[in-house]
This record gives C-alpha cells, structure tokens and sequence, in this order.
C-alpha cells in the first residue's frame, strides 16, 4: 500500500479520507465559522482596552474582506490560494485610489491585530482535518518523539538568541 492511501473499513481503498475540503468549496460553513471567530477576536480586541463599539466596523469590514475573497477564489476559473485572493482584496480595498479607503483605513484602526490573531492562531493549532489524523496514525509514536525534540530544540534556540542579542 502506498503512503498516502488509507483503507476503509471493509478492507478497501478509502479515497473519500483523502480528499480536502478547502474554505472556498464550502461558503456556508465558512461563513458562520468566521463569524465566530471573528465575535470571538471582537471580544479579545478589549485587551488593549478597546472599546467594543469602536471595534465593530473594522471587524465587518475584515470579516467583509475575507469573504469576498473566498467568493473570488470560489468562482476564479484557475486556482489561487484563499489566503491570496482574501490578501489581494484586502490590499486593494485600503489602497488610497481605492474609494472609501481613508474611511475604511480608520474603522481598522481600531482593530488591535494582535490582539485578534491570538484566537486565529489558537484555532489554526487545534484544526486537523482526517487527513493529518491519517498521516499521523501512518507515522505513529515516532512522529511525536521528533516533535517534541524539534520544539524543544526551537525554543531552547531562541530562548538562547534572545538572551545573547537583547
């Protein structure tokens, strides 16, 4: 059997555990999925203090942002990553030939970014899809030995730079 196959439960090839679903193939789920992220980067925008109301546009116009560009990146008839069409639409939406830019630039200057990538980054973490659970029962306890080297080794790395330089 090949690395990447996977077998079904009668003993067969299962080729549904191999396929992606992407963001922009399921708008829907994408959709109230961001909304609550986003309500939950909204609520974390308090911890530079904040006030919620003046965070709210900017959080519609990012949540806004990143819809549009799921759309395009749904529709395109050639493939481009979600992340570059959301950031193509993000770059020209708050370029200054772009109307309403001053005023969208203001609403998002509101929003503290990293006080909202802090529950992105956290989710970003905890998402596996079937595919990785299937890669990692392939791989097994070895797989986490080497983890735990590599980030162990990484921060013990920049633990050790970050005292040498600052």
């Amino acid at each position: 059997m090949k690395p990447t196959e996977t077998t079904a439960p009668n003993g067969g090839f299962d080729a549904s555990a191999l396929v992606e679903l992407r963001p922009e193939q399921q708008l829907g789920k994408t959709a109230l999925l961001l909304a609550a992220v986003c309500v939950a980067a909204w609520i974390s925008n308090m911890v530079n203090g904040a006030p919620l109301h003046l965070a709210l546009p900017g959080m519609l116009i990012l949540y806004a942002m990143v819809m549009i560009g799921l759309v395009i990146g749904r529709f395109v008839p050639f493939y481009l990553p979600s992340v570059a069409w959301v950031s193509l639409v993000s770059i020209v939406v708050t370029l200054p030939a772009f109307p309403g830019s001053g005023w969208i630039v203001g609403q998002l200057s509101h929003v503290d970014f990293l006080a909202v990538v802090t529950p992105v980054l956290a989710y970003a973490g905890l998402a596996l899809t079937g595919r990785e659970f299937t890669m990692f029962r392939q791989t097994g306890w070895k797989l986490v030995i080497v983890s735990l080297l590599v980030f162990t080794g990484t921060f013990v790395a920049s633990a050790v730079i970050a005292n040498l330089l600052l």
